[in-house]
């Protein structure tokens, strides 16, 4: 293999949604090095970064039925009960909810957590709280999709965080998704929330870090007690 090539399968692919923001920041760097060299090499950083942040890197997805794994990179930040948005019409009562905070510096591709129908999708303009509230479920701007997996709804909630303005959903209602497969992004950190059917057991501890179409949350064909963890 050739150092060229060596080089390019270390790279990470960037996801074209990314291409406006780094051609923006790259045309700032520019100006940057024009006015004062030192700070346009701040804005090299920065172009780099903007780079870093929007890269789309393949994963490998566990596949079979019943499986629910993470469709964000990040940090696991709770898992709790807590009812699903209203506008979701999947009842009042608390489900199991598992959230997970993306930093700036986390990938930012969204991956379908399980395999099946998008019932609905409903998108609600609100707030820029932190997305590690607790409270940004509720008031923060928010993309929501119901997915439809065998005799079970699923229900993952794309929230935008305190400097993310956009949230981006590639996914149509009717569409059939495969569990691990792209379906948005959200720029420049936020959350994402899933929630399970009440009787789901969660398989992650707040604190784990979870890998987009990877990590595995939670398994519906399974039943018993919840993992005990340790931190270490």
């Amino acid at each position: 293999m050739s150092l060229l090539k060596s080089i390019r399968a270390q790279v990470a692919p960037i996801t074209p949604e990314g291409y406006p923001f780094i051609g923006a920041f790259a045309l700032v760097s520019l100006f940057l090095f024009w006015l004062w060299s030192p700070l346009g090499w701040l804005g090299t950083l920065a172009t780099a970064w903007c780079a870093y942040f929007f890269r789309d890197p393949p994963r490998v997805t566990p596949v079979r039925d019943g499986f629910v794994v993470a469709p964000a990179d990040g940090r696991v930040s709770q898992v709790t009960a807590a009812p699903p948005p209203p506008e979701l019409d999947l009842g009042s009562a608390a489900l199991p909810r598992i959230s997970i905070f993306m930093s700036i510096f986390d990938c930012h591709m969204n991956r379908s957590p399980v395999s099946g129908t998008v019932e609905k999708i409903v998108y609600r303009p609100g707030r820029f709280f932190n997305a590690d509230l607790d409270k940004a479920s509720a008031d923060n701007e928010r993309n929501a999709l119901v997915i439809a997996t065998g005799d079970a709804r699923i229900a993952v909630v794309q929230i935008a965080g305190l400097v993310a303005r956009r949230i981006v959903c590639f996914a149509r209602v009717g569409q059939s998704l495969g569990i691990g497969e792209r379906f948005g992004l959200i720029r420049f950190g936020s959350r994402l929330d899933v929630y399970l059917p009440p009787d789901a057991v969660p398989l992650v501890a707040v604190g784990q870090t979870a890998v987009a179409g990877e990590t595995l949350l939670a398994d519906l064909r399974a039943r018993g007690d919840a993992r005990a963890y340790r931190a270490s």
